[in-house]
């Protein structure tokens, strides 16, 4: 008897299971990958924001640092500029280079150079010598902004949903009820400064540290959690020279 007239192929019931396994198996592999790119795109976006993050934060320390740097030792009555305008004399003398202070916004003035790399010339006319940093929470911008010697604010971190442009992060101080600035004596004691009291001409030329704390979270949804990612940084900067 001929061999091959025991072979028989493969039953339709068979080619059916067949074709559902691999069905079955082609949809949990695809389901697979693309979680696996859900979550490196999540992941992705939050390197990102906390690489933002953390370059604003050291950015902001710095110059908050270096408020009421006066290597000439020039008078306060004459070389602290009014922070409205950066050209008149400040009504404030005596707060020295941090003519603003409150809970989200500061303005910092430095004598930091002559236009040729020195040391100041005992007058604040160079770029970057008046710095102005502000929270902006109303509506659905959330972001901080920067001005330069009163040369208009510009979105520092974060950006304003009318410029169109992609924004890596919303700040979400107000959200969460987080003071962007805080302010402490040289004993460490904190100080509730607000620039609409009188108490301020005592209290701003006595601080002696800053705590800068940034709260965050990426623009964009997380696929997998439907929650943005949140982040909170933070810095205490001691200031030597106010």
């Amino acid at each position: 008897m001929d061999c091959m007239s025991n072979s028989r192929g493969f039953t339709l019931i068979e080619v059916l299971i067949a074709a559902a396994v691999s069905l079955i198996m082609l949809f949990a592999i695809g389901a697979a990958i693309e979680s696996a790119s859900r979550s490196s795109g999540g992941i992705e976006r939050k390197v990102t924001a906390q690489q933002d993050v953390r370059a604003a934060l050291e950015l902001m320390a710095m110059e908050i640092r270096m408020a009421s740097y006066n290597p000439t030792f020039a008078n306060n009555n004459a070389i602290w500029r009014n922070p409205a305008t950066c050209a008149g004399i400040t009504g404030n003398p005596l707060w020295r280079g941090i003519q603003v202070a409150t809970a989200d916004s500061i303005t910092v003035e430095m004598d930091i150079t002559d236009g040729a790399g020195g040391n100041g010339q005992g007058v604040l006319t160079e770029n970057n010598e008046i710095i102005s940093y502000n929270y902006v929470s109303a509506g659905a911008d959330h972001v901080i902004t920067r001005n330069t010697n009163c040369g208009g604010a510009q979105p520092f971190l974060g950006d304003f949903v009318a410029s169109g442009n992609p924004r890596t992060v919303r700040v979400i101080n107000a959200d969460l009820g987080i003071d962007m600035f805080r302010y402490f004596d040289g004993q460490g004691t904190l100080w509730a400064i607000d620039t609409a009291t009188a108490t301020n001409t005592v209290q701003i030329p006595n601080i002696r540290m800053i705590e800068i704390t940034l709260a965050v979270e990426t623009d964009e949804i997380n696929p997998d959690t439907k929650q943005r990612r949140r982040m909170i940084y933070s810095t205490r900067e001691i200031l030597r020279n106010h």
